[in-house]
């Protein structure tokens, strides 16, 4: 059976429904502000918001002149850098989530291995006194 042809009026007609079922923060302009080094998203609700390219996925080492074009995709739920190809999900972002699961468990790893402490310094020492870290046995 053949499916039945999508006529414009038909995919507008869902667009407007979809949209209307949209619910919370929007994305409807973004830019990037070279002087604060900040994507800044200004939503639906009147909200701005700001975070360091350095601190996405995708976005980290990106020189100016490839921050200075930003899209607005998917109803305002996505945001796009068309020089890197990149994209972020706005919902996401809102939960501070800056990147897919494994990009922010290795970032967080590595915070965690910068980290400095009272804790950390005594656990090397104890681990110290027990002869150090096990040498790695030889494939055989």
């Amino acid at each position: 059976m053949a499916e039945p042809e999508l006529t414009t009026e038909a995919f507008e007609t869902a667009r407007e429904r979809g949209e209307a079922r949209l619910r919370g923060p929007r994305a409807e302009a973004a830019h990037y502000d070279a002087g604060r080094d900040r994507v800044i998203l200004r939503l639906t609700t009147g909200i701005e918001i700001g975070f360091a390219p350095r601190d996405a996925e995708g976005l980290q080492g990106a020189k100016p002149e490839d921050l200075s074009e930003i899209e607005i995709d998917a109803l305002g739920l996505g945001i796009h850098f068309p020089r890197l190809d990149a994209d972020l999900y706005l919902p996401a972002l809102l939960d501070g989530v800056l990147g897919s699961p494994g990009w922010m468990a290795a970032r967080l790893g590595a915070a965690g291995g910068k980290a400095r402490g009272g804790a950390k310094a005594a656990a090397a020492r104890a681990n110290g006194r027990r002869g150090g870290r096990p040498r790695k046995a030889a494939a055989g």
